[in-house]
């Protein structure tokens, strides 16, 4: 993450702007809705790995992020094919979280501007489009409101 500049006169940078709101992000609901395991382990099923769990897994192990226990087998060609194969699937289902929430951010009172602000967009249509797109190729294509 990049500092502000201290120079009042130079453009702010939007890269650095987004950057701190992600850290942020994450930050703000860590603290208030993730801060026990038990409430980080609500989002998961205790007993099957999500699609993006197994692509994060395997990506981890194959870059060293994250190291095999004791008796696990190394990652094998196999096992980079079977991740490759969950990509179209995990990208579908976060496709399909983002329309919900935006949805339910319409559903709050949540303006376009706003939305488009939350997502990185320059604009309120940019925000529309986004969220038409979402809604034409998800399973939950509703109305978020106009």
């Amino acid at each position: 993450m990049t500092d502000a500049p201290t120079d009042p006169f130079l453009p702010p940078d939007p890269a650095a702007a987004r950057e701190h709101r992600a850290y942020a992000a994450l930050f703000r609901i860590a603290e208030r809705h993730a801060a026990t395991p038990e409430q980080r382990a609500r989002g998961t099923h205790p007993a099957v790995i999500a699609p993006h769990e197994a692509v994060r897994i395997v990506a981890f192990l194959l870059s060293g992020a994250a190291f095999p226990e004791d008796g696990e087998p190394a990652v094998d060609r196999a096992d980079i094919t079977a991740a490759l194969s969950l990509v179209p699937r995990a990208r579908g289902e976060m496709d399909d979280l983002e329309a919900g929430l935006l949805t339910m951010a319409r559903g709050r009172g949540l303006t376009w501007q706003e939305i488009a602000f939350g997502l990185g967009l320059g604009t309120p249509q940019a925000a529309r489009q986004r969220y038409a797109r979402l809604a034409g190729r998800t399973t939950g294509g509703t109305d978020a409101g106009e």
